[in-house]
């Protein structure tokens, strides 16, 4: 429900929730209804800077893992009505050809313009009986002088009149104010780590477009540049996302017309050339943060949700769905917290939750930027593993299966994909040494020949050189996971 401003003056709450976005609002919603199941009603406010509808390139895909949690907290409706497309996979572009990898029998994901998606997560937090609404800006945490802990926060409404700086108080403040969150540092203090941006995806909307496999994420692999993902999100409209690395080419719609749109399939060239000419070009970082552990060394009475604590490349697009795990499991633990206000005993909640979101949140973590590393791979160990890892593909059964089951979120084990990811290695490996490569082209045609006998000491070479490159790539990103 919303509020006028003389029931909200001088409030104290529960649960103070800044930011209702993918993670504020789902918290919202799901607290409230569970807490009134339980008999035990909480007070929730949730503040957002403008309740108009967002628009943003990224978070449009979620993934089936994404679904199954969004039913878990009651908020599966809010796929309905906005035009979403069902999603049965992906389709990979490699060198012209469609690699089709689809989803578990009886899975989909769907696919949605992201601003309808957000106004249905926050109509569902407004009718929720316990969560007051209010459009305001949050400019800073109000401390308590004598111990530094988190009371609530200071924020100005969007309306005619309002009071500079009004306060809100909580028992517990939760920020979920995105990825470019203004309290992140303040809240984490040292254990607070720097997001790692790997480039940029440029957005643009193609109307009427057919993509190869229909109702399947696209990701192209383009050839000297970075891979460039589509997908449906309406009737009319397909989202397409153009990795850019840095620095970013100062002339975008010149570099996209002239080194992406060749090397797409025939059949996206007109819709996206229509659309680089009438539409503005948007971008987004693609940034990497691993979760550290809250509770122990963050400030008391406050904590991070969403992407102002945790951010993984957007290439598989598996944020949505570690969002809703996270908040189906944070409802749970909180709502079985005996005093909201007492920071030992929350302290031990995030502790607890911190480790239960790692079967999902550490798998589309390390997945998301490894596979990134393979899909934009120009160094020819790294094209190795690439095509090593479609030819595992096409063994079909449990090596399609399951990495997949991983991809989207229906799977929940970090030791799967490691399984898989080093099975794919060894693999690239024995394809080194048996499969036949281009050695030359005649007459415009290429030519290919398994290797030869007195090639197999080079390849032996190389072959070590590929397992070190996977260890390289995939062994920093599990270690960050267990370490924070």
């Amino acid at each position: 429900m919303t509020t006028s401003r003389n029931s909200m003056w001088s409030a104290s709450y529960d649960i103070l929730i800044v930011g209702a976005g993918i993670a504020g609002s789902a918290l919202a919603h799901a607290l409230s209804a569970a807490s009134l199941e339980r008999s035990r009603p909480l007070r929730i406010c949730l503040l957002e800077r403008s309740l108009a509808e967002p628009d943003r390139i990224v978070g449009e895909l979620l993934q089936p893992g994404g679904i199954m949690a969004l039913k878990k907290l009651g908020l599966e409706s809010c796929v309905e009505g906005i035009d979403a497309i069902p999603t049965y996979g992906y389709c990979v572009m490699l060198g012209g050809m469609p690699v089709h990898i689809p989803y578990p029998e009886g899975y989909e994901g769907r696919a949605f313009h992201h601003g309808r998606f957000i106004q249905a997560l926050r109509a569902k937090a407004k009718e929720a009986a316990c969560v007051e609404v209010v459009e305001a800006t949050v400019s800073e945490l109000i401390e308590c002088p004598m111990t530094g802990r988190v009371l609530g926060v200071r924020a100005t409404r969007k309306e005619e009149g309002a009071v500079e700086k009004e306060p809100f108080f909580a028992d517990l403040t939760v920020i979920a104010d995105g990825c470019f969150s203004n309290f992140r540092n303040q809240v984490m203090g040292k254990a607070a780590l720097p997001p790692e941006v790997k480039g940029h995806f440029v957005g643009l909307v193609l109307e009427d477009a057919t993509l190869p496999i229909p109702k399947h994420g696209t990701v192209a692999l383009v050839e000297g540049h970075g891979p460039v993902l589509l997908y449906q999100i309406g009737t009319h409209d397909t989202r397409i996302l153009v990795d850019v690395k840095n620095p970013v080419p100062a002339d975008l719609k010149n570099y996209i017309l002239k080194n992406i749109i060749p090397q797409l399939p025939s059949s996206l060239h007109l819709p996206a050339q229509k659309a680089i000419e009438k539409d503005r070009l948007r971008r987004m970082p693609n940034s990497f943060l691993p979760p550290s552990e809250q509770g122990k060394r963050t400030k008391e009475g406050v904590m991070l949700l969403g992407d102002s604590w945790n951010m993984r490349h957007p290439l598989t697009g598996g944020g949505m769905t570690v969002a809703f795990n996270d908040v189906v499991l944070l409802r749970d633990m909180l709502l079985d917290v005996r005093d909201l206000a007492d920071w030992k005993e929350i302290s031990q909640v995030l502790s607890k939750w911190h480790w239960a979101r790692k079967p999902l949140s550490s798998t589309v973590n390390i997945l998301s930027v490894a596979l990134y590393d393979l899909f934009g791979a120009h160094d020819p160990l790294l094209e190795v593993l690439r095509t090593g890892c479609f030819k595992y593909f096409e063994l079909g059964g449990n090596c399609v299966r399951e990495p997949v089951s991983l991809l989207a979120g229906i799977e929940q084990a970090p030791f799967m994909l490691f399984r898989h990811f080093f099975t794919v290695a060894l693999y690239s490996i024995w394809i080194l040494f048996t499969h036949p490569r281009q050695v030359r082209v005649v007459d415009g045609k290429p030519v290919y020949a398994r290797p030869r006998p007195d090639e197999y000491p080079f390849l032996a070479i190389k072959s070590l050189q590929v397992f070190w490159t996977a260890i390289v790539v995939f062994m920093p990103l599990l270690w960050q996971e267990i370490r924070y």
